[in-house]
């Protein structure tokens, strides 16, 4: 009875065992690649659990989700022959885990290999365009024609590409000095060229401005020569007029006018009392 139960209990621990090494399960974010001595025989992608010859078989696991892949930035010519860094990335899933293992054996492999594959493409775009180009719309053509090429490859290694991007494109070090060199000289040399233009503009300005104060000065002095003119000669008609209406009163007038101008302030005269010029001193008709 005792040997008997030993039995049994050895039966249902291989059967445990042998149940425990045939059953696997499948989560949902993955998908499942069965091998037999090294061997693919089937895949499992529904998830659940699944059945598998035990001991021999056994169950290497693959990401359904969505992956990504960002190889490292690298330095690729532009088709002028100037050299840019870009660094691109893409995503891609697993649809065939078969082909996947068979082509690249394991995900750090198929990395290298498919991260190569993004590179090369990647150069062969961007070495069809300019600079200028990478920063205007075109950069939508060059995605989509990278996209285009390995979706191409993408079957051959039992994935799917779902999307390229390029993240960034700069300039190397040295490139960019000299861009910058480049820039900083236009840029002082259309700073020149505008101060040039200032100072011409300035001078023809004042010149302007002198010529039409010239002009104003000349205009107004020949406007006061002739009004000066004709006051001169209203003034000489008014004193022939009154010379001939009066001329002992414009002799009298005349006279007071020289008093007022020689007989000023600190004003010394050494003349004689019987001078004609003190006349109307002596008497008010002057004689």
């Amino acid at each position: 009875m005792k040997l008997t139960l030993i039995v049994l209990g050895i039966v249902l621990a291989v059967l445990g065992v042998s149940a425990y090494s045939a059953l696997f399960t499948v989560h949902q974010t993955q998908q499942a690649l069965v091998l037999q001595f090294g061997n693919p025989k089937w895949v499992a992608q529904e998830p659940g659990l699944h059945v598998k010859l035990p001991f021999v078989q056994n169950v290497e696991y693959f990401e359904r989700r969505v992956l990504d892949l960002d190889p490292a930035p690298q330095e690729a010519p532009l088709a002028d022959q100037k050299q840019v860094i870009v660094d691109s990335f893409a995503r891609y899933r697993i649809v065939d885990p078969l082909e996947f293992r068979k082509k690249a054996r394991n995900d750090m492999n198929f990395r290298n290999i498919f991260g190569a594959q993004l590179n090369a493409a990647v150069r062969a775009e961007v070495g069809k365009v300019l600079l200028a180009d990478m920063l205007s719309g075109k950069r939508a053509e060059v995605m989509d024609a990278i996209t285009k090429t390995l979706r191409d490859k993408a079957p051959g290694f039992g994935v799917e590409v779902i999307d390229v991007r390029i993240g960034r494109t700069d300039l190397p070090e040295a490139v960019s000095n000299a861009v910058y060199d480049r820039m900083r000289s236009d840029r002082l040399a259309y700073a020149k060229e505008i101060r040039a233009e200032g100072q011409r503009l300035k001078a023809n300005i004042e010149a302007d401005a002198d010529r039409q104060r010239t002009i104003i000065i000349a205009e107004a002095q020949r406007e006061s020569d002739i009004l000066r003119g004709q006051g001169d000669a209203e003034r000489t008609r008014v004193l022939n007029d009154a010379y001939g209406r009066d001329p002992e009163f414009f002799s009298f007038y005349r006279t007071l006018n020289s008093y007022d101008v020689g007989l000023g302030e600190g004003t010394t005269l050494v003349l004689s009392p019987n001078s004609e010029f003190f006349r109307y001193f002596r008497s008010s008709t002057g004689r």
